[in-house]
């Protein structure tokens, strides 16, 4: 994987793609499904955002790829696509959450033990006076 700063490529699909979480209805939208599925309804009466925004900011949130949907008779279901935006999701929660009651991704891999760096064994002559 290349790192941002070594494709302009790269640094415009992420900002693309961060323009999806950085509209404060979809983020709203986005934080409710982390509890699971949800009709238009429910998420409605969860966010207040209303019958016409909230059609428009689904559909611009399936459009994206972040939201996939299941019909079942009439009613259709919304769920987050997959764990990358579950993870975004997480991790924007715990940077601008005040309750801090969702733990974030990035405070997981913070808890983990850092790697240990690697010890460069010498090659050739200089191998038989390594020190251990």
């Amino acid at each position: 994987m290349t790192a941002i700063y070594e494709s302009r490529d790269s640094a415009n699909a992420a900002t693309e793609k961060l323009k999806i979480y950085a509209q404060p209805q979809r983020l709203m939208i986005l934080s409710h499904l982390m509890e699971g599925e949800r009709t238009v309804s429910e998420i409605d009466e969860a966010t207040g955002i209303g019958q016409p925004a909230l059609s428009q900011q689904l559909a611009a949130l399936r459009r994206a790829g972040v939201v996939e949907t299941r019909r079942m008779a009439k009613q259709i279901y919304y769920r987050l696509a997959n764990d990358s935006v579950i993870a975004c999701v997480k991790n924007i929660e715990g940077m601008f959450s005040k309750n801090g009651a969702r733990q974030t991704a990035a405070k997981q891999a913070a808890e983990k033990p850092a790697a240990t760096p690697a010890i460069r064994t010498p090659a050739g002559a200089a191998k038989f006076a390594q020190i251990l």
